[in-house]
């Protein structure tokens, strides 16, 4: 074995420590079940171990042999009776402990699992937007539900399992030994091959079901991708190549499916047959002791039973070790997504709280920020600015010129790379993040809608009263459109709100700004999915609701914002222009050509 090799071995079982370390805080929170479940494996396994000697005992007896002690002095009729009536007893106690733990080892196993997915999606949604970017919605659907239930396999079905194996074992390896060491001594010289073997094929499976999982991913984010973009699928009529590559997908998972299976049923094969050349052996020297008047008959009988019984653990054992190899493969996994660093924290010092902070229009200082979704690659240069309280702003450039991202790091979905930015003369990284998005409201181009009715929809999970949504739809015309509904407020989003045209979803939005009653508000191309009629009275709406409030704009049509208090003009991720429409316009500058562009187009 060379260096290298010893090497990795090595590292693969401290890995395995590791990962299973993972596991313990959260069986420690069922320690009572646990205890109860391992306790009970005291009296399964000396039934388990008894047995053989019982039977071989009651042959001992019917042919005449010499037995134990308190078979002495009784007739063959008391003699059997006996020890019908105490392996009568090993078999109930079996019966009735065997279910009990099973079911408490299978509690635990749902309990464990139930809290790591919870604890996971709520890793999941504290990470930034930027894990987000790079990694595919299918996988990380992969790792909340296929990986999570295998890591119950590991307290189950695998862990727990494993302790009741070897202990069962170990029961009967003592027995064995106290009753006759040679043909023990043959039994356990014929564990060690075969454990070597396990040993080599679990590690094998281990490496295939990891590229299985792999492969499993890539074809759930595939089937995600094409229901959600099943509009684009079927007009451009993609529909058989997207098949096609689904179809290669498919054909890699059952591929390294087929690998699982291999070493799965090398290590079922194996053991099948090493206990038959075990019992051979048994029957072999056994009977050569017979022969020799060392042991009895029924002795012999008993290891031919114990031999059975050896290895019925360690076959159920291979099969555990089997489920926790494919629980270790789903906890490196599930690993991976916690030790995502959270990219945006909470500051540690929360002297700034929610009743110390002003509620007031905000003053918006942004202080030679530089930022890059990639590194070195910056979408914004050095932008230096200055929003003051109550004042509405525009940002407008060509497409790509950064004012999307400059939202993104107002509402700290990203963090700057350089510089600062300053909301009310505080850093927004020494601001509790629910503060800081309370203070401020976003209205997408597009709105999103959960599943739920149209009043949760508006409050989003926060404590709100049906008067003060009413009133917010009031407030920005859009309470007309939701009494029409079917059931008004009550009515029933379907997933994404696919029962609501574009500028129906998008009015909801407006509502949600409103009931929240923000000192910032951010409008990311707000009006772009209304009708010129409802656009109008969105207008209006928006009038009421600037007033005294800092207001960012988005907007590509040039004509809504004639009237904004300043124009910041960006290309490139520079602040190239500033000021008023007629000041810029004055300038013949890229402000001045844009709008000429679209009036010409208009």
């Amino acid at each position: 074995m060379t260096s290298d090799s010893i090497r990795e071995k090595s590292r693969l079982r401290e890995t395995d420590w590791r990962l299973l370390r993972r596991l313990f805080p959260y069986a420690r929170q069922n320690t009572r079940l646990l205890a109860i479940a391992l306790i009970m494996l005291i009296p399964l396994s000396l039934s388990d171990a008894i047995q053989p000697i019982l039977v071989g005992q009651a042959i001992s007896l019917i042919r005449g042999e010499p037995t134990v002690g308190f078979l002495q002095g009784r007739t063959l009729a008391q003699g059997l009776n006996l020890l019908v009536g105490l392996l009568l007893v090993t078999i109930l106690v079996q019966l009735s402990l065997t279910g009990v733990q099973n079911f408490l080892i299978q509690k635990v196993g749902q309990r464990i699992t139930a809290s790591i997915r919870a604890d996971l999606f709520d890793h999941v949604t504290s990470l930034a937007v930027r894990f987000f970017d790079r990694t595919p919605v299918g996988r990380l659907i992969t790792r909340l539900t296929s990986d999570v239930d295998a890591l119950g396999d590991v307290f189950s079905t695998g862990a727990i399992g494993i302790l009741s194996d070897l202990f069962s074992m170990l029961t009967i390896v003592v027995v064995m030994f106290t009753l006759q060491w040679e043909l023990a001594l043959l039994l356990v010289l014929m564990l060690l091959p075969i454990t070597a073997l396990i040993i080599l094929f679990q590690q094998r499976y281990r490496r295939a079901n990891y590229r299985a999982r792999e492969e499993l991913s890539a074809l759930n984010s595939t089937l995600q991708e094409n229901i959600v973009g099943i509009n684009v699928v079927q007009l451009f009529r993609r529909e058989q190549f997207n098949a096609d590559l689904f179809r290669k997908i498919n054909l890699r998972y059952i591929k390294e499916v087929d690998r699982t299976i291999f070493y799965d049923s090398a290590v079922s094969a194996t053991l099948e047959w090493v206990s038959l050349v075990a019992i051979g052996g048994v029957l072999w020297l056994g009977g050569v002791l017979v022969t020799q008047n060392q042991i009895t008959f029924g002795t012999l009988a008993s290891f031919i039973l114990f031999g059975q019984r050896l290895f019925n653990p360690l076959r159920q054992f291979a099969e555990k070790f089997t489920s926790i190899q494919a629980g270790f493969t789903a906890l490196e996994r599930v690993g991976d997504i916690l030790n995502e660093p959270i990219e945006i924290r909470d500051p540690a010092d929360f002297r700034l709280s929610i009743s110390d902070t002003p509620n007031r229009p905000g003053e918006i200082r942004f202080e030679q920020v530089w930022f890059g979704y990639k590194p070195n690659e910056y979408v914004l240069k050095n932008l230096d600015f200055t929003i003051r309280p109550g004042e509405k702003v525009a940002l407008v450039g060509p497409t790509g010129a950064g004012k999307s991202s400059i939202i993104r790091l107002l509402c700290r979905l990203y963090e700057t790379t350089k510089g600062r930015i300053l909301l009310d003369g505080v850093d927004i990284r020494d601001l509790p993040q629910a503060e800081l998005r309370r203070r401020l409201t976003v209205i997408l181009q597009d709105g999103f809608l959960f599943a739920g009715d149209v009043k949760s929809n508006i409050a989003l999970g926060e404590d709100y009263s049906i008067e003060q949504i009413r009133h917010a739809a009031e407030q920005t015309n859009v309470a007309q459109f939701i009494e029409q509904l079917p059931q008004g407020y009550n009515t029933e989003l379907r997933e994404r709100g696919t029962n609501l045209s574009g500028g129906q979803k998008q009015l909801l939005a407006f509502a949600r700004a409103a009931v929240r009653n923000p000192p910032i508000l951010v409008l990311d191309e707000a009006t772009a999915n209304l009708d010129v009629g409802t656009e109008s009275l969105i207008q209006e709406a928006l009038e009421r609701l600037l007033e005294g409030r800092t207001a960012i704009i988005i907007a590509h049509r040039l004509s809504t914002i004639r009237n904004v208090d300043r124009i910041l003009v960006l290309k490139q991720g520079q602040l190239v222009e500033s000021g008023t429409h007629e000041e810029l316009l004055n300038l013949s500058g890229l402000y001045a050509s844009l709008y000429r562009l679209q009036m010409l187009e208009g």
